[in-house]
């Protein structure tokens, strides 16, 4: 099977903002899109993107997730990096055309069909270092995916980075690639050292998130993650799983979690610890590596209470469970 998100449906649809306004969204080819070499966006990364998922029913209905949040996160990122203002509509259409267009292609459980929608940049200006572009583009390309899973859901090894940040941290909550980008050299020096999967980045021994997902603690009945800030990004698939363990009577605790803290709860036995995003929902963490030496997460195995939670999601995902949230726009 194709690396997850390699595959893409052979058209797009896309929107222009050019002369102070936007056109009317079309479905394109995907391959369709030319920009000059000298693009806002090569230069100075006006750029920022969503990912968000789709998911055939059993009916042969089709539902996307979360939609709502995902457009609303990215109005909030393009407005943090001075691109175009555009109507939530202009994306919500965007999205539920393309999807529509290719409902049949939506994968039957446990895969799904990915959602990236992309806003650039693309003024032909490199003089604009400290100005934002006045042309962009915003398109939705689909991916179908399988399920995350597919080899087993083996906990992740992740390094505690006390010194390095992910990003900036006035701009951790945009989802932009620099963010991605800068993550990436401490990632492979941390894989080719201590043959770790993630960085688990802790300034100042603040616990935030990973190079590409928000992290979580499970230490019996209550979950612990980092209280929203600007340094890191606002998940939607965080949100939804905090918001699935208070349904479920647990104790949702947002605030500080330091390193020392962290360590000596993950040594207890039952303690659990996760990384959530939408690619693998939630994935469990066996092992984190401190100051060279490694620490097992619990039992070192995938918690009982991650997978309970895991599969919670999934069911209102797929159909199976009450979505009591709103959180599925029905095709």
């Amino acid at each position: 099977m194709a690396a997850f998100g390699t595959v893409f449906m052979p058209q797009m649809a896309l929107a222009k903002y050019e002369e102070q306004q936007w056109s009317d969204s079309e479905i394109v080819a995907s391959d369709s899109i030319s920009l000059h070499p000298g693009a806002h966006v090569l230069h100075y990364s006006s750029t920022c993107f969503e990912g968000l998922k789709a998911f055939r029913h059993a009916d042969g209905s089709v539902a996307i997730f979360r939609m709502d949040a995902n457009v609303s996160r990215m109005a909030q990122s393009a407005k943090l990096l001075s691109l175009p203002a555009f109507e939530p509509q202009l994306l919500n259409q965007m999205v539920t055309d393309i999807v529509n267009q290719f409902a049949d292609e939506v994968p039957e459980p446990p895969g799904s069909m990915y959602i990236r929608p992309t806003f650039i940049g693309t003024e032909p200006a490199i003089g604009k270092a400290a100005a934002p572009s006045n042309s962009a583009l915003l398109y939705v390309l689909l991916s179908p995916v399988g399920d995350y899973f597919a080899a087993g859901a083996k906990p992740l090894r992740l390094l505690l980075e006390e010194h390095g940040m992910r990003c900036a941290p006035h701009m951790g909550m945009v989802k932009s690639g620099g963010n991605y980008a800068s993550a990436l050299e401490p990632i492979n020096q941390a894989r080719a050292s201590v043959d770790a999967d993630q960085v688990l980045f802790c300034p100042n021994s603040d616990v935030q998130e990973t190079g590409a997902a928000n992290f979580i603690l499970i230490d019996g009945n209550e979950v612990i993650t980092k209280a929203l800030d600007s340094s890191f990004l606002h998940g939607v698939t965080r949100d939804s799983i905090l918001t699935i363990a208070r349904d479920m009577g647990m104790t949702v605790s947002e605030r500080e979690l330091s390193v020392s803290e962290l360590l000596e709860r993950a040594a207890k036995p039952g303690c659990e610890a996760a990384l959530s995003g939408t690619a693998a929902v939630l994935t469990p963490v066996g092992t984190l590596i401190h100051n060279g030496k490694e620490h097992t997460v619990g039992n070192g195995e995938a918690g009982e209470t991650t997978m309970k939670l895991r599969q919670a999601l999934n069911d209102i995902q797929w159909g199976k469970a009450e979505d009591k949230h709103g959180w599925l726009t029905k095709l």
